[in-house]
């Protein structure tokens, strides 16, 4: 998609005589773009945009100005064409007929995409034993679980072959075993069956493990778009060594510090702060705490150090940043 801008207008009503139309932006001159094969993320606060953005990649809302192209076609002129090559997931339980069987939903959304009756049988039977729901495939929905309608989900999603899938919350409300299942199917389709993939989700952790890159909104506008760790490292920045040692006292200040810097950039070097903000718990350990891009470089260096200086290590660890910390500073309009 290309400068796309999707807005919505309504009238709200002032009297009973007058009214006036009211217009919201939902997503303005986005750009974005996805290979075969690989898997992006589309994050933002609520409200950002994604699921207008998808639904307009999925054909379900016209864009109200800019263009989308699926493999060359143009969404305006090849409509119908595109509708064959894309499908959307949603999560939750919609986007299900819950009086029809599992095998009855596939075989009424084959016919919307006009596959004939051998080839939708051949599919949904297929499809059933791939999500594991043969068994299940002749009772009504509504007697499914949660994660059995979610499975059903990934199977409708795929009954048309589509060459690109949008996926909006996929994994929303599952049990975490039947999580990490989806996330694994989602990973087979784009590394084994070649799929362009979209991700929308809350689960960040879940993103940072699937995303090749990531697209972030802010109320439909691009703040950035890189690829997962790149965007922590940009935002959230630095990571903390930690190590609680005995024997600590406050000479080794000055010759910790200088240590520090025989191998450390001044511009990487970010303070030494809990010598100065924790105080020697009563066991006698105290935590040597550094901020720095390289925690478990940090580690490495202080560890013969720390045995130099006649202090004895009780336990180390580096602490990084995640995605979830990189986006909360992108909604506070922080960063580091």
């Amino acid at each position: 998609m290309h400068e796309v801008t999707k807005i919505y207008e309504s009238k709200h009503k002032l009297s009973w005589f007058r009214s006036e139309k009211r217009s919201v932006t939902a997503v303005k001159s986005l750009s974005l773009d996805i290979a075969a094969g690989e898997i992006v993320g589309l994050l933002g606060l609520n409200g950002a945009g994604k699921t207008t953005t998808i639904r307009m990649l999925s054909t379900l809302l016209e864009p109200t100005s800019g263009s989308i192209e699926v493999d060359g076609m143009s969404l305006h002129k090849n409509r119908q064409a595109i509708q064959q090559k894309v499908n959307m997931i949603a999560g939750g339980e919609r986007m299900l007929y819950w009086r029809l069987t599992g095998r009855e939903n596939l075989e009424y959304f084959g016919k919307l995409y006009g596959m004939n009756s051998p080839h939708i049988a051949r599919e949904a039977g297929r499809l059933l034993e791939e999500v594991g729901l043969t068994q299940a495939a002749d009772q009504p929905v509504e007697q499914y679980s949660k994660g059995m309608k979610q499975r059903l989900q990934i199977a409708r999603g795929l009954i048309n072959d589509p060459q690109y899938l949008f996926l909006d919350e996929p994994t929303l409300g599952l049990d975490a075993p039947i999580a990490r299942q989806l996330r694994s199917t989602i990973r087979k389709l784009a590394l084994d069956s070649g799929k362009g993939i979209l991700l929308t989700s809350h689960y960040l952790q879940e993103v940072e493990e699937l995303c090749d890159r990531v697209y972030v909104l802010n109320r439909g506008e691009l703040l950035l778009c890189d690829k997962p760790e790149r965007i922590v490292h940009q935002v959230a920045g630095s990571q903390t060594a930690h190590l609680e040692v005995t024997g600590w006292h406050e000479s080794l200040r000055p010759k910790l510090l200088e240590h520090l810097r025989t191998f450390t950039q001044p511009a990487e070097l970010m303070g030494v702060c809990a010598t100065e903000k924790l105080e020697l718990q009563n066991d006698g350990l105290q935590r040597i705490s550094v901020k720095t891009p390289s925690a478990d470089r940090i580690i490495t260096e202080l560890l013969p150090w720390t045995t130099e200086q006649g202090l004895s290590i009780k336990s180390f660890a580096s602490e990084k940043p995640t995605l979830e910390d990189a986006i909360i500073l992108l909604s506070e309009g922080r960063v580091s």
